[in-house]
């Protein structure tokens, strides 16, 4: 949130704002395989430990010079470090688990922290922006990463298997799986719909005046929504079947996407807000639940980094996408937009059917 309010405060276009959003995502796509075979090697302190000294450098940088090239670099050298951090901390907890029950329960737990920081995030660098600035909040940014390391350091890991010694080409060969397609695309709506929300909602609130701290907070009511449904999903997910959980979530996220312009008020689009991330916190967990089930054991990392590589991709071109058509349709007409393409695609997800155990069988 803080990057993209800085270049839009500092004279810079939507459009320069959504380069600024996809450039976290760019080093993603060619740093997602070699961190999959480097977690696959190294466990997840040794990756986890290297994004976190690139993340607190990358910041730190913008705290020091906060200009729109600065920010550029933060961008990609946090993006890249986040990517690795992200495949090595979901390797590790996917081995954590011995069932597909024990898999959609530790996914839902662990899919709560990074909707946490997505509160906890845009709630404190707003508050810091409208009290202290723009380099008080990258301070304070630069400063979190060292608390995951405090925390992380405290893990006992596994000893570490060997690595696969597959060919770089030969981790595309996993979606000629018409299943795992099939998920992908809907994790491809669910992560294209979260940087939506998570880039427009700091225009549409620009375009209607209001404060750093009130976008935080809509963007923090937003994650706490998600954070709350995650806690709740071993519960909904022993009475629900992954795939009628992932179509139905989809289509309410599609139809609040064609709803959000419609409140004025600070208070409407908070309630939206709720909405959205209500549906999108339930999608990830169980995908990236499926994803364990579908895919060999052995190429779990793989499986992942593909993943990663392929919403990465919707994360570079989308929000450059996004703030071209708010430039000439204002918001409003992006949030349409994307609200149709999700809504209509949901009915996709009912090709899950099948491809995974019934709870009931757990």
């Amino acid at each position: 949130m803080a990057a993209p309010l800085f270049a839009l405060a500092h004279g810079y276009g939507k459009a320069a704002a959504g380069v600024l959003v996809a450039m976290f995502a760019i080093t993603q796509i060619f740093l997602s395989l070699p961190a999959g075979r480097f977690a696959d090697r190294y466990g997840l302190k040794k990756p986890v430990g290297l994004s976190v000294l690139v993340t607190t450098v990358g910041v730190g940088l913008a705290a020091i010079w906060p200009i729109y090239p600065v920010l550029c670099l933060t961008a990609l050298l946090c993006g890249g470090a986040v990517g690795a951090a992200t495949i090595a901390l979901q390797r590790h907890v996917g081995r954590l688990a011995g069932t597909p029950a024990e898999l959609r329960e530790v996914f839902s737990w662990v899919s709560i922290a990074p909707a946490a920081s997505n509160f906890l995030g845009p709630f404190a660098a707003g508050l810091m922006i409208d009290h202290a600035g723009y380099r008080a909040a990258f301070a304070l940014l630069a400063a979190t990463p060292l608390v995951a390391w405090g925390l992380l350091r405290r893990i006992e890991e596994p000893p570490i298997e060997g690595a696969p010694g597959a060919e770089r080409s030969a981790a595309w060969d996993l979606l000629r799986d018409p299943g795992l397609r099939r998920l992908m695309l809907m994790n491809w709506f669910m992560n294209s719909s979260w940087d939506l929300h998570g880039f427009m909602v700091p225009l549409l609130g620009h375009e209607r005046d209001l404060a750093a701290s009130v976008i935080g907070s809509i963007l923090g009511a937003f994650a706490i929504a998600a954070a709350v449904v995650r806690l709740m999903i071993p519960v909904i997910a022993s009475r629900v079947r992954e795939w009628v959980l992932i179509t139905g979530a989809t289509a309410v996220a599609g139809l609040m996407f064609l709803l959000y312009p419609l409140p004025r008020s600070a208070i409407g689009m908070g309630l939206c807000s709720v909405m959205i991330g209500l549906a999108l916190g339930l999608v990830q967990p169980m995908v990236m639940s499926m994803l364990h089930q579908i895919t060999p054991k052995n190429r779990h990392g793989e499986a992942l980094a593909v993943r990663l590589i392929l919403i990465n991709l919707s994360s570079v071109s989308m929000p450059m996408l996004f703030g071209a058509i708010g430039g000439l349709l204002g918001a409003s007409g992006v949030f349409w937009a994307m609200g149709t393409i999700v809504g209509l695609g949901s009915h996709l997800g009912t090709g899950l059917r099948g491809l995974v155990k019934d709870p009931a069988d757990h």
